[in-house]
């Protein structure tokens, strides 16, 4: 599959980069795609939700009545969880929710992935570029250009570039991220996929190894 290598002025160069069929055109696996996507997601939780339960509530511990004779239910303690300001019945506590998954697994969701987004021709090959200063009208002008100025934008260098990350830091819909640190999520959150020709060699070499 062959893909038109577009400048900053989002207008044809007049060469091709040609997307690997084992990486761009394989049979997606939509249950990968689906556990490593939960996975990147539980990884982003912090797990540190406490509440406090009856035996850490601040409270007096005199009984509140006699045990009989009131016509009521016997009541101990005002920790109770039956009264106000009293503690949580199994409250949530501090957890570490990440899991692991085989990496073989992972690389066959980004696969699928990059795949999907092949099939709906929401790739562009983008030449290599740099800006002289961090400035985000740059960005601005780039994605206007390429006519993604209106929908979530992933681009994919192939090594960290400050300028173009300072850039893009105050655009809500555009992300910045190297071939190396590609995933699933960041794939499928985007509409578009804009890759840098140089970063196709390192997602190949990185996938197919």
């Amino acid at each position: 599959m062959e893909v038109a290598i577009l400048n900053l002025s989002g207008k044809e160069t007049g060469r091709k980069a040609s997307l690997n069929q084992s990486i761009f055109g394989i049979e997606p696996n939509d249950h990968a795609i689906y556990l490593d996507v939960k996975q990147f997601l539980a990884n982003q939780r912090q797990g540190t939700h406490k509440s406090k339960e009856r035996n850490e509530v601040a409270g007096t511990t005199k009984k509140l009545k006699r045990q009989k004779g009131t016509g009521g239910a016997r009541a101990g303690s005002m920790k109770s969880p039956l009264f106000v300001g009293g503690g949580r019945v199994f409250g949530p506590r501090p957890r570490d929710y990440s899991f692991s998954l085989n990496k073989k697994l992972k690389r066959l969701a980004r696969l699928s992935a990059l795949t999907y987004k092949a099939k709906s021709n929401n790739i562009t090959v983008l030449e290599d570029f740099n800006f002289d200063a961090p400035k985000t009208k740059f960005m601005l002008d780039l994605v206007k250009n390429l006519q993604v100025s209106d929908k979530k934008t992933l681009f994919v260098l192939p090594a960290s570039n400050k300028n173009v990350y300072l850039s893009s830091r105050n655009l809500e819909r555009n992300k910045v991220v190297t071939a190396s640190d590609l995933n699933t999520y960041d794939i499928l959150n985007a509409t578009n996929l804009i890759v840098t020709e140089s970063s196709l060699p390192i997602i190949e070499s990185i996938l197919l190894k």
